[in-house]
């Protein structure tokens, strides 16, 4: 039986679409961390990252699962049918199956926030892990496996990315193609207003706001793909790197919270390097492990 509830909260602890052990944990602490307000909250079931490398199926990794993975979070969808949204993420193909039903939901006529360093429109020649999809998939391109799952796909004029780093050639082609708008970090530093006008432009009335930590600069929050302990960023992968402070994030989503009805936030890529170190530091005292 359908049970109506105002706002769900999907932990979705998935490490398979980076296939980066760190996200598990990662997801789990966004959700404690987060406000406790009273909303239900469900776990999304994910096999413990394994030694074994994932296998690369049709040129993604760990296809299979990420796809059950993805039908799970369909399934709690439909059986509670939220009005609003909220998923504690794992990599950022969690919000992908959210994004999708709230689409659904509203006709086809949600606004998606794209908040992130990287746009995510990758397609499996250009890339083997499936988090590098979630855009593309959500729009009708990407992997034409995932996209699939994807009913009613987003409207390319109602999505706005904001806060993208150094764009690689095929990133860049693929904006092109899909004709999506992009904001750098100086156009919305200290000012949400054309984010705004846009909202206002398309008539957004209900918005999904997808926020990747990684927009974030690494020496304003460590805890991100891009702070990796002894790493040092050279190159290219100094220039992908996240620019955006604590206050603009929240300053924008305060903002569109304020002109249109946020139904759906995802929060992915939550690294918590220090929390795992020190978590594999105890597990080999005896004391406490009982080694």
């Amino acid at each position: 039986m359908t049970q109506t509830s105002g706002t769900l909260r999907l932990v979705v602890p998935q490490w398979q679409g980076g296939e980066n052990h760190a996200y598990p944990l990662g997801a789990r602490m966004l959700a404690w961390l987060a406000p406790q307000n009273g909303d239900r909250t469900v776990e999304i079931a994910v096999p413990d990252p394994s030694a074994m490398p994932l296998p690369l199926e049709g040129g993604i990794a760990g296809r299979a699962a990420l796809m059950e993975q993805m039908k799970q979070i369909r399934s709690v969808l439909e059986h509670h049918a939220p009005e609003r949204v909220v998923i504690f993420g794992g990599d950022c193909l969690v919000n992908q199956a959210p994004f999708a039903w709230l689409n659904e939901r509203h006709n086809g006529k949600l606004g998606v926030l794209w908040l992130d360093a990287h746009p995510d429109v990758a397609t499996p020649r250009d890339r083997s892990r499936a988090h590098t999809m979630v855009l593309g998939n959500l729009l009708g391109r990407g992997d034409s496996e995932m996209a699939s799952e994807v009913a009613v796909p987003l409207d390319h004029a109602r999505v706005m990315m904001v806060g993208l780093s150094r764009l690689l050639p095929y990133e860049a082609e693929e904006i092109e193609v899909l004709g999506l708008l992009a904001l750098g970090t100086d156009q919305v530093a200290s000012s949400s207003d054309q984010i705004l006008d846009w909202i206002r432009a398309e008539s957004i009335t209900h918005l999904a706001v997808h926020l990747d930590l990684d927009v974030l600069d690494p020496q304003v929050f460590r805890s991100q793909g891009f702070a990796v302990p002894g790493q040092v960023l050279e190159g290219v992968m100094a220039e992908r790197v996240g620019s955006m402070t604590f206050e603009q994030v929240l300053r924008i989503i305060r903002d569109v919270s304020a002109a249109c009805d946020v139904v759906g936030l995802g929060i992915t890529e939550h690294m918590p390097w220090d929390a795992i170190n020190l978590r594999n530091t105890l597990a080999g005292i005896p004391i406490l492990s009982g080694l």
